[in-house]
């Protein structure tokens, strides 16, 4: 495998999701070495000297006050590790932990944090041998950094811990071991620069917001297919009516929709003598919220990716030789990202959950059969998905309540604010989960109201996602074991399957 090179400070998004999806190889471009190699050079005659430094030759937070003697700053910091390591929980997953391994690289790779190159180095032959810590995902509050996820993954570089390595679980040193690679003994400052960071949340943050842009993307799909199920009008889309309002995110949802729609025989049909006025506002302001949803994730992308490039441990070691403590390690801006990305993705689900609502329903589906079945009362059809479905975006709105507003004091009132960015961010995938079953679920209801209305057919887009949609999932007859089709649903959201059946261009990050 090519491994890219990339630069830090100069990270895009795009390469952020490839490193995310696609197993990209990359390395920190050698061009960074200089200013790593003067950092780590400024701190190691810090370390020589007699004033206190914070980090280099002190203790750690409360204990800053404390004087090390430099005979003891290794110990130093492989004590901070290892009394660090105070994670619980379930492990984090590879590739999230494979995202916050090269987010620390490239963090380091700004070269104000002063850790020698080979720290850099060994983060890379982990990576490249996919030596992954096993990381236990609670116990950061997000402030003072990531302090023990990063801890436990600093542990292993020791030869401490545990990592995965050739799909075993092992002692950190045995991973090492196994891929011949030694472990690092770390100088004055570098096990402060490896857990002061704001990386594990960052990482659960951007696995996030990739997949909820890709729910955004297929909720598009999702919902133009419920549009002609249940015989709604394109007339909500006329862009003229987006364009006054002048929101990017719902202008370009509407034209989206637009084109999905485009060539429906189903919607031809009933241009003229149609009975009803408006349709209910899941369908008539999808633009509207869908769009809206898509321009908060697109705002906190923007600070994603500004953290990504971002030095965020302390201390910091400047231009111009002076080491300055700071804050860069407090997670504010990634809590509130997460918390905007928490409610666009509680929110595209409460609008999807209305309009499978609204097609099981005879009364508002306009005509399909009750719970979309062709014999209701024998059969019970999609009764029991719409109510699963109901309890995914109950648990998704219970999700997005702020997290980066529930700050407590640590560490003896001398970390008092913290930004809880950590679970904040980590609650993202479990809410894109639901969301995907939520639309997966729509996609099913839509199809089997889509079939309902043969001889006439949909537009050439969206036949073509019913057609990808029936390749996993049979039209539903009779009852049957229900639960596998909507695990298949949710994967061909997931996977961007169905949305990439549709063959347009859909909107992007």
């Amino acid at each position: 495998m090519v491994s890219i090179p990339l630069t830090p400070g100069e990270i895009t998004l795009s390469d952020l999701e490839m490193i995310w999806r696609d197993d990209y190889s990359f390395h920190v471009d050698p061009s960074a070495r200089p200013a790593v190699d003067a950092a780590a050079a400024v701190v190691a005659r810090a370390a020589a000297g007699t004033k206190a430094i914070y980090g280099v030759n002190t203790g750690f937070g409360k204990l800053a006050s404390i004087k090390i003697a430099p005979q003891d700053t290794e110990t130093l910091q492989r004590n901070l590790i290892l009394s660090h390591c105070a994670g619980v929980g379930d492990p984090m997953p590879e590739p999230v932990v494979d995202l916050m391994m090269g987010l620390k690289m490239l963090s380091l790779g700004r070269g104000a944090s002063g850790v020698r190159w080979a720290v850099i180095e060994l983060l890379q032959n982990m990576l490249t041998h996919r030596i992954r810590p096993v990381i236990p995902a609670q116990g950061s509050v997000g402030a003072s950094g990531d302090l023990a996820p990063l801890a436990h993954m600093a542990a292993v570089m020791m030869g401490e811990g545990f990592a995965t390595c050739q799909g075993k679980i092992m002692p950190g040193r045995d991973a090492l071991r196994l891929c011949n690679l030694v472990p690092i003994v770390l100088g004055p400052k570098e096990g402060l620069a490896l857990i002061n960071g704001t990386q594990f949340s960052l990482a659960y943050a951007l696995a996030g917001l990739f997949d909820a842009w890709r729910a955004a993307q297929a909720a598009l799909i999702t919902s133009a297919m419920s549009t002609d199920a249940i015989m709604g009008s394109t007339a909500p889309l006329h862009p003229e009516i987006h364009a006054l309002r002048g929101h990017a995110g719902q202008i370009e949802a509407a034209a989206t929709l637009r084109t999905l729609l485009a060539g429906s025989a189903i919607r031809e049909s009933h241009l003229e003598s149609d009975h009803r006025v408006q349709d209910p506002y899941c369908i008539r302001c999808q633009p509207q919220v869908t769009g809206a949803a898509m321009d908060v994730l697109r705002m906190a992308a923007k600070t994603l990716e500004t953290e990504a490039n971002a030095a965020t441990d302390n201390p910091l070691i400047l231009s111009d030789g002076q080491i300055i403590s700071g804050g860069n390690f407090h997670a504010e801006p990634i809590g509130f990202a997460a918390d905007m990305m928490a409610l666009a993705i509680s929110e595209i689900g409460a609008i999807a959950q209305r309009r499978v609502a609204l097609m099981v329903d005879p009364t508002l589906s306009f005509d399909l059969p009750a719970f979309l079945t062709p014999r209701p009362g024998l059969n019970s059809g999609l009764m029991i998905a719409e109510v699963t479905t109901a309890a995914l975006m109950s648990e998704n709105k219970h999700l997005a309540h702020p997290t980066v507003t529930d700050s407590t004091p640590t560490s003896a009132n001398q970390e008092d604010h913290v930004s809880m960015a950590a679970h904040g961010a980590r609650r993202l995938m479990q809410m894109v989960a639901n969301l995907n079953v939520i639309l997966g679920v729509e996609a099913m209801c839509a199809s089997q109201g889509i079939e309902f209305r043969a001889p006439l057919l949909s537009s050439p887009p969206l036949q073509a996602v019913l057609s990808r949609l029936r390749q996993d999932i049979a039209t539903l007859g009779d009852d049957r074991f229900i639960a596998p089709d909507l695990a298949a649903a949710a994967k061909l959201i997931a996977s961007g399957a169905l949305a990439d059946a549709a063959g347009i261009p859909l909107p992007t990050l």
